[in-house]
């Protein structure tokens, strides 16, 4: 990515190259799909999706995607999620491999409605 730091959403995407520009760009369609009503922005240097809270975040690296829904909404998704590599808020999805897009959609309607009928937070 270039050092300048970006404004919004668009200029973070704008600075990324090839394969990692695609599948952010995949990954945002998907989330705003399911949150068509959040606003994005960046945060932590981050995009993001929120309402009242936090919903989803995600970023670029050299060979993966972070998706962040937090961790209290990956629990659930443990035995689906054994064939990647997660830590406590976050999954990785690599370059090389589709986004598994029917996973991301389940984890996402779920963070969704944690969010809005719990008034979850974003938690670490």
């Amino acid at each position: 990515m270039d050092k300048k730091k970006p404004a919004n959403v668009d200029e973070y995407l704008a600075q990324l190259e090839g394969i990692a520009q695609a599948k952010c760009k995949e990954l945002r369609s998907i989330l705003k799909e399911i949150a068509p009503e959040a606003r994005e922005g960046l945060k932590w240097g981050k995009p993001v999706f929120e309402s009242s809270v936090i919903l989803f975040a995600y970023a670029a690296h050299k060979s993966h995607l972070s998706f962040i829904p937090t961790g209290p909404a990956l629990l659930p998704f443990k035995a689906e999620l054994a064939d990647y590599e997660f830590k406590k808020d976050s999954i990785r999805f690599f370059y090389d491999q589709p986004l598994p897009i029917k996973l991301i959609e389940k984890i996402a309607n779920y963070r969704k409605r944690e969010a809005e009928e719990q008034g979850a937070k974003w938690k670490y």
